[in-house]
C-alpha cells in the first residue's frame, strides 16, 4: 500500500549512522525551485529486497514502521512495490522537507524517544533480519503535498533511474525537463522528477503517475506521428524519434522499473 498520511514533519530514520548527522549541514542550503515538476522539498528514497522467504515479514515490519515514524511525529513513506524490472523489492520516499527542521534537537529526541522503546527496538531488529539489500538515497523534488496529490488515485508507477555522464548532468535534468514539455504539449501525465543531494551515484529519478497497465500503454499511442514531433519541436527536440537516442547520448547508466501499490 502507498501510505499518504502526513504531519507537518519528515520521517523517523531510527537507524540513522552518525555520518549522516553531518548531511544536515551539507544540504541545509536550499536549491532554486526549476518547475511545477521538480522543486526543493528534500526526500530519502529507500530501496530494500526481501530476505529469501521473509517478503510478507517484510511487508509487516514495514508497516509497524511507518505507523512508529509517524507516532514520533514525523510521515509515513509513499511506498511503491516492484513489478518488473530493477531488483529492488520496495522503494519508500520518506519526506524530510528543510533538513536544518528535521535533524533540529527536538525532532532528533522524539525519534530517540520511540526508536528505544519495545517497539521501536522490535521493529529495527525485524526489519534487519527480514532485508536482504538496502540502499538510500537523498533527492530534492516537488512539496510533500503535490506529491501526495500525484500519488492519489494512482495504481501503476513507472520508477526511472539515472545517472549521466561526466559534464552531462546538468544537460541529463533538462532533458528530463523537456520530455515533461513534450507530455505538456500532448496533455498528457507529467513525471515528477527527482534530483540528487546525497548518496548513490544517480544524479535524477522520475515517476511516472498511470492508474493502471492500460493507461500505461496506451499513453504514448493515440497522438499521430505528426502530433507527436509537433510536440517535440516545441519540447526543443529534433524529433519524436530523437528523444530517446539524445537521453541515452547523455547516460553512464538507467534503471528502468514498473511499480505497484504494496
Amino acid at each position: 500500500m502507498i501510505r499518504t498520511r502526513f504531519s507537518d514533519h519528515g520521517p523517523v530514520i531510527r537507524l540513522l549512522p552518525v555520518a549522516l548527522i553531518s548531511l544536515a549541514g551539507a544540504i541545509a542550503a536550499p536549491h532554486a525551485v526549476q518547475g511545477q515538476t521538480d522543486g526543493d522539498y528534500l526526500y530519502n528514497v529507500t530501496m530494500l529486497r526481501a530476505a529469501p522467504g521473509h517478503f510478507a515479514d517484510l511487508v509487516e515490519a514495514l508497516e509497524a514502521d511507518a505507523d512508529l515514524r509517524e507516532r514520533a511525529g514525523d510521515g509515513a513513506p509513499f511506498w511503491i512495490r516492484h513489478s518488473q524490472g530493477d531488483q529492488w523489492d520496495f522503494m519508500l520516499i520518506y519526506p524530510m522537507g528543510d533538513p536544518t527542521t528535521f535533524f533540529d534537537t527536538e525532532r532528533t529526541r522524539g525519534r530517540r524517544v520511540v526508536g528505544d522503546s519495545d517497539a521501536g527496538r522490535d521493529v529495527a531488529e525485524r526489519i534487519e533480519r527480514f532485508t536482504a539489500f538496502h540502499e538510500e538515497w537523498f533527492a530534492r523534488s516537488i512539496p510533500v503535498e503535490d506529491l501526495a496529490g500525484r500519488f492519489g488515485g494512482m495504481g501503476l508507477f513507472h520508477v526511472e533511474i539515472f545517472a549521466g555522464l561526466p559534464g552531462k548532468r546538468a544537460e541529463l535534468l533538462e532533458q528530463r525537463r523537456m520530455e515533461n514539455r513534450y507530455y505538456a504539449h500532448l496533455d498528457r501525465q507529467l513525471n515528477v522528477i527527482f534530483t540528487r543531494e546525497a548518496g548513490p551515484n544517480w544524479d535524477a529519478m522520475t515517476i511516472g503517475f498511470y492508474e493502471d497497465l492500460q493507461a500505461f500503454a496506451a499513453a504514448g499511442v493515440r497522438y499521430s506521428e505528426a502530433e507527436q514531433n509537433e510536440a517535440a519541436s516545441a519540447a526543443g527536440f529534433e524529433s519524436v524519434g530523437q528523444i530517446g537516442p539524445y537521453l541515452r547520448s547523455l547516460l553512464s547508466y538507467h534503471n528502468d522499473t514498473l511499480g505497484v501499490r504494496p
